[in-house]
């Protein structure tokens, strides 16, 4: 008989690999003022979102408050506590992206991702978020997908910038 993988016991070792990751992280810069933000930025790139049970962990290890955590976590809009996509889709909705078009753009891509704002698609492929500004308000309306700005998008233009991905 072949001897196959249980899939809960490769979750629990990749697991146990990405925390051992962290404390390694969290080793370098232990007792540096104003470390959390850069501990908590590669333990998201390590593990991919920051889960309450890491928080905790990150908190433990740190011998500070889990609210101290939380709060910085929940505060920047740059840190998820849920799995997120492959790719990151961001549509600007300040003052001349929201007037030239942004929330159509939005309205749009739900319809044509089935996703709401702050979510990630089915498959794991985007998440989608919206930005106050990219800094592209002369080119508007404009999105990022993956840090690269796309400028003057209108509706009809998504399909084929999605179809990249």
């Amino acid at each position: 008989m072949i001897n196959k993988c249980s899939e809960c016991t490769c979750s629990t070792q990749d697991e146990e690999k990405k925390y051992e990751e962290i404390a390694n992280v969290i080793d370098l810069y232990k007792g540096k003022e104003g470390s959390l933000i850069q501990i908590l930025h590669l333990a998201q790139e390590i593990y991919g979102h920051l889960p309450l049970d890491l928080q905790k962990f990150i908190a433990d290890s740190l011998d500070i408050p889990l609210s101290e955590v939380s709060g910085v976590v929940t505060f920047y809009s740059f840190f998820s506590t849920k799995p997120r996509g492959k790719h990151t889709i961001r549509v600007c909705l300040g003052t001349a992206c929201y007037v030239r078009g942004g929330k159509k753009l939005v309205e749009r891509l739900q319809d044509m991702l089935d996703v709401q704002i702050g979510e990630t698609t089915k498959d794991g492929k985007f998440t989608f978020e919206v930005a106050r500004c990219i800094g592209a308000c002369g080119l508007a309306p404009a999105m990022m997908i993956d840090g690269e700005v796309y400028k003057q998008v209108n509706v009809n233009k998504l399909e084929s910038i999605i179809s990249k991905f």
